[in-house]
């Protein structure tokens, strides 16, 4: 009996043997071994080196950072003198981001410099032997993104109040900166609107496009516009509205960004004030009050006739546009331009101030049509050329389907308690 025992244990323990072993043979087909995880950027993998990122510094000078780490002075010339049409070392400028790659090993040598110019794009120098600079750009996704609204105070509370990026006012109000007056929304006003937005790496949001497309109702007014390329060569892009007119006038309705500023005093032949003892003196100009320094801008092409002070004027410019217009811009800090000198639609001809008779900073825009002063508010302003007759049946089956598209949108509308809207 006691033999048959120990053959039985000798069984149980050679059978359990085998099993610690075929668990251990398993568990050797099981083991992962894991791999270091790639860090990717400005197209080098990071893992290969030693890095180092900052953001210049008010101070910082390129080659004494360039010294801080290694690099000798013929290469830090070479980079200064040969390179500069790709980077100029000059232009080293503060609160740009950067990343210096060194070498992994106990010198730790910088091996690439990588300089970010904007978010998307960045210059890489290679400070390797054979010196190298060029110029690349990050991964770049477009989303295609529609915004609407009802305007209840004004077009930067509609657009921002949704969270969508402000550029798209900048952008609404440049388009529409000949037709629409946005000194006079009114409260019930709608705008429609359609562009991409870019994003780095598929999550990092780095801005909006110009709008593609673009709806406003003013006053019971419509306002169509579309982006249209006919200059290919130069790759200029105007916008039109749907019957293929020009949207761009001869003159801009405000000589100050809109957002910036407010309108203190219109035209007004009849205006009484207090202070005269409420009797009639007309005021022939449009002030546009903003703080002082606020650039001032020319509100069409022309050449400057006067730029001077006189008066209760103060520091003004006048322009010559043709033989039909002239505008001026009165009270000024100081003046950016001479006698003589061209300006173009859009240039800074100087800066907010109060010069002269002025109770605060302001500009006072006059306006003149065949010698006389007139509202420019009022005025039926002369517009670009529209699309030729050759090129509009092209151009209105391109916006056929941008139109159906912008028709399709629903309003969205912010309530008092912040609670977002929509209507068709």
């Amino acid at each position: 009996m006691q033999r048959i025992y120990i053959i039985l244990l000798s069984c149980l323990l050679i059978a359990s043997c085998k099993d610690e072993k075929i668990s251990n043979d398993a568990n050797e087909k099981v083991e992962i071994i894991e791999k270091p995880v790639v860090i990717e950027a400005y197209g080098f993998n990071l893992n290969d080196f030693v890095v180092l990122r900052d953001t210049v510094r008010k101070g910082d000078i390129f080659g004494d950072l360039m010294l801080k780490n290694k690099v000798d002075y013929q290469k830090i010339f070479r980079i200064s003198t040969e390179f500069k049409d790709t980077f100029d070392v000059r232009k080293f400028n503060v609160g740009k981001p950067y990343a210096i790659l060194k070498s992994k090993d106990t010198s730790e040598v910088a091996q690439f410099f990588i300089y970010e110019d904007d978010k998307i794009n960045y210059t890489v120098l290679d400070l390797r032997d054979s010196i190298n600079a060029y110029r690349s750009k990050k991964n770049v996704k477009y989303v295609d993104r529609v915004a609407s609204g009802v305007i209840n105070s004004n077009l930067s509370v509609a657009i921002n109040e949704q969270g969508i990026d402000y550029m798209v006012t900048n952008n609404l109000s440049e388009i529409y900166a000949w037709s629409i007056d946005f000194f006079r929304l009114q409260k019930g006003d709608k705008f429609k609107v359609f562009y991409k937005e870019k994003y780095i790496n598929d999550t990092i949001y780095a801005g909006a496009e110009p709008i593609e497309a673009a709806y406003f109702e003013h006053n019971g007014e419509s306002f169509y516009s579309f982006a249209y390329q006919i200059d290919s060569l130069n790759k200029v892009t105007e916008y039109y509205n749907e019957e293929a007119k020009n949207l761009r006038r001869t003159f801009l309705i405000a000589p100050v960004e809109f957002k910036k500023v407010r309108i203190s005093s219109r035209y007004n032949l009849n205006r009484r004030i207090a202070y005269y003892g409420y009797k009639v003196r007309p005021h022939k100009g449009t002030d546009y009050a903003a703080p002082m320094g606020t650039p001032i801008i020319a509100t069409a092409n022309g050449t400057v006739e006067e730029s001077t002070r006189r008066g209760g004027n103060g520091k003004f410019v006048k322009i010559k546009h043709n033989g039909t217009y002239s505008t001026q811009y009165l009270h000024m800090k100081n003046q950016n331009v001479k006698k003589g000198q061209y300006v173009k639609q859009g240039d800074v001809i100087g800066w907010i101030g109060m010069t002269g008779n002025s109770g605060g900073p302001h500009v006072c825009y006059r306006f003149w049509k065949n010698g006389v002063q007139v509202d420019p508010l009022r005025e039926k302003l002369p517009v670009a050329d529209p699309i030729a007759d050759s090129l509009k049946t092209k151009y209105l089956a391109f916006i056929a389907p941008l139109k159906s598209k912008l028709d399709s949108i629903p309003y969205t509308e912010v309530t008092l308690d912040n609670q977002l809207i929509t209507e068709n």
